[in-house]
Order: structure tokens, then sequence, then C-alpha cells
């Protein structure tokens, strides 16, 4: 849970760069923002400093508190370049319903594209044409190089999905953790005990081991699949009946579709022989049969937060902090309650 004066300071800082508040326009004072907030004047008055550090406003003694005007930087574009890989087909992931509104009140453009984009673009090019990046990470060792340049060049990059802490750029992901961990305590309150994990990735990608340490975490001592033991879906069938594992928590919805189409065509049914729960809440998730019981990451959320993140790096010069999105059990139609009978 954020501090009090953290509240005060994102809804104001959303506002001045969003432009609700243009430069000139006076604050609240400390005595106004503790009513409307119900705190008290330090927590508002440090709301207020921090602000200031941030070079977002200016405080006049007997004046008050004004935003600042921000001195234009030299090939300052107000472009942003967006790289995703699926862009094309936004069903995977629409981070655009949080993006663009934040990027449009600031009057900036956005130039989404996928990664053959850098087949014709370098660091230099990139620094140029756009102000910040926003960079949707595959593979750890992807553009690595050119990352290491952006970072060496302090240009303002915020990374979605993998945390990237060796190149010191703040990162936007979705709680992968608390995910894996609601997704099996799910299946355990509805009475399985052999529960097992499917991936169709080894070694496990950062998002993916999250969420399988979600997973261990919630069946502690029960069983459960050790990391060599884990199946992909050439194979999961066949240590399905070994094991005897009722319920599978998938690393992501495409791959817990196809397991479902699989375990249909060998006639066992979803959910009566066995339980079935995704990651990601895609489209398609409510459209197969039978719906998908899923984790539902908050797209919106993490395009709009990253987006802010980029805006405040590239207004004040000060390179943000990473967030972590809380994510949502959706309950469907794929996962029941199993009978010990």
């Amino acid at each position: 849970m954020a501090a009090l004066y953290e509240t005060i300071l994102n809804d104001l800082k959303e506002a001045i760069l969003s432009k609700k508040l243009p430069p000139g326009s006076k604050l609240p004072t400390e005595m106004q923002l503790s009513t409307d907030y119900q705190v008290s004047r330090i927590t508002s008055k440090r709301a207020l400093t921090e602000l200031e550090n941030l070079g977002l406003i200016e405080r006049t003694r007997g004046r008050g508190s004004f935003v600042k005007a921000q001195a234009p930087k030299a090939n300052q574009t107000k472009r942003i370049l967006f790289l995703l890989p699926f862009y094309n087909d936004l069903s995977l992931g629409n981070f655009t319903e949080g993006l663009l509104p934040i990027l449009q009140d600031a009057q900036y453009d956005l130039l989404m594209t996928d990664f053959t984009y850098l087949t014709s673009h370098d660091c230099t090019s990139i620094q140029t044409e756009f102000s910040g990046m926003i960079y949707y990470a595959t593979k750890e060792q992807d553009h690595l190089e050119l990352l290491i340049e952006l970072s060496l060049a302090d240009f303002p990059v915020v990374i979605l999905d993998k945390e990237r802490a060796d190149l010191d750029f703040p990162t936007v992901i979705a709680n992968n953790l608390i995910g894996g961990f609601e997704a099996t305590t799910l299946l355990l309150a509805q009475q399985h005990q052999r529960i097992g994990y499917l991936t169709n990735s080894q070694p496990l990608p950062q998002s993916t081991m999250q969420r399988y340490l979600g997973y261990r975490k919630a069946v502690k001592d029960s069983f459960f699949l050790s990391l060599e033991e884990l199946p992909t879906l050439e194979n999961f069938l066949a240590l399905q009946q070994e094991k005897q594992i009722t319920a599978w928590v998938c690393e992501n919805d495409l791959i817990a579709i196809e397991a479902m189409r699989q375990l249909k065509a060998v006639k066992i049914s979803v959910p009566d022989d066995i339980s079935i729960i995704g990651f990601d809440n895609i489209q398609a998730a409510a459209l197969v049969d039978p719906a998908l019981t899923t984790i539902s990451q908050n797209f919106d959320k993490i395009g709009y937060t990253a987006g802010q993140l980029l805006l405040e790096w590239i207004t004040t010069g000060q390179k943000p902090s990473s967030q972590k999105i809380d994510v949502t059990l959706i309950t469907r139609h794929s996962t029941k309650e199993i009978s010990h009978d």
C-alpha cells in the first residue's frame, strides 16, 4: 500500500504531466491538501516537497506552489517509440488503451511497431527521432547492445514484462508471483491435491519463473512438479497420467488453450476430468469452450503506468522507479471442485 504522501504526490504529478495543471497553475495549499485528503499537514507538505525536488513545481514563500514551465530539450520531437512484438495482434495484450490517452493529453505522438524496425534504426537515429521508448522485453539477450547504448546515453526507456535491473531502466510488470500463487490457491480450494505446472519454455523466462515460484509457494509441502519435471505441450498428457494430476496451472492462456484442445482430442473432459487455469486473460480466453479461468493482467494500467513513467523521466530528467501492477483472478468454466468420492 502506498504511503499517504505518495497518493497526493501521484495525483498531482499525473495532473501536471497530463497538462491538466498547465505551467503557471497554482497548486492547493498544504492546508487545503490536508483537508481534501484527510491527512496531516506534515504529510501534504512532504508531497509538495517531493514535487519540488522532481522539478515539477516551484514554491515561493507567501505566494504558494506553482507548476513549473519545463525548458525545451534539444531534439525534443514529442514522439514515443513503442516496440511490441505482437503490435499487429493486440488481442494478446492491448496496452494502448491506457497508454494513448496519457500521451495524447501531453501532446505526444506514438509510433508502435515490432522489432524489425531496428534493422534500419540504430541508437543515434532513435535518439534523434524520439523523446523516449517503451520496449516489450522477450528474450533477455535480445537487442542487448542497443539497450546498453541507450542506457549509457541516459535515453528514457521503460521496459515491459521483464525486469532489467542490469540496464538500470525502470520496468512495469504484472505481479507474476502473486498471479501464480492465486491460480494455485484457487485449485487447492477446489480440493485438488495433485496440481501440475505446464510450460512450453525451458529454461523458464523471468516472468514464467515468477509464476512458477507463486505455484510452488502455494503448494508448499504438498505435491508439486520440480523444475526438472516440468512438461511441455509435447509430453504433458503422459505425465498427467503417470502422476495422476487433476489440475494444471499454465504459463499463459495460449498454452492453456492448446492443452484443452489436446485433452479434448483424447476424450478427457475439461473441467470434469481435469481443471485448467491460464494467465494473461487474452481475448480468446473468454471465447473458448469451456471459457478459460485465468489470471488477468491489467494491460490498460500497465500501458498507462509506462506512459506516466516515461513522461516523468522526459519532463523532469530524473529516472523514475519501477512499478509492479496487481493481477486479478478471473474464474470461468475450465476449473471446478474435484470430487474425492
